[in-house]
């Protein structure tokens, strides 16, 4: 059961740091046609894209990675305390 939370946990940490490097390039190439802006809008839409729904634009602000990020969050702590 440990190895499978540890896999778990770091699977979340390297999908925090993908969401990190979309939410940087967004400012740079917003459209994401650029081979990594392809990767990183192909590894982290179909996590933001239900949220999105929920959790409309602010704006020209898309609180949606912030709100991925506050999930990614609560679900390393729930996984950490059931180690």
């Amino acid at each position: 059961m440990i190895d499978l939370a540890s896999l778990l946990l770091t699977i979340l940490n390297i999908f925090t740091f993908i969401l990190i490097g979309r939410a940087l390039l967004s400012w740079f190439d917003p459209t994401f046609h650029t081979p990594i802006g392809k990767i990183l809008y192909d590894l982290t839409e179909p996590v933001i894209a239900p949220i999105r729904r929920v959790v409309p634009p602010m704006g020209m602000f898309d609180m949606s990675i912030i709100v991925a990020f506050i999930l990614i969050i609560v679900l390393r702590e729930l996984i950490a305390s059931a180690i």
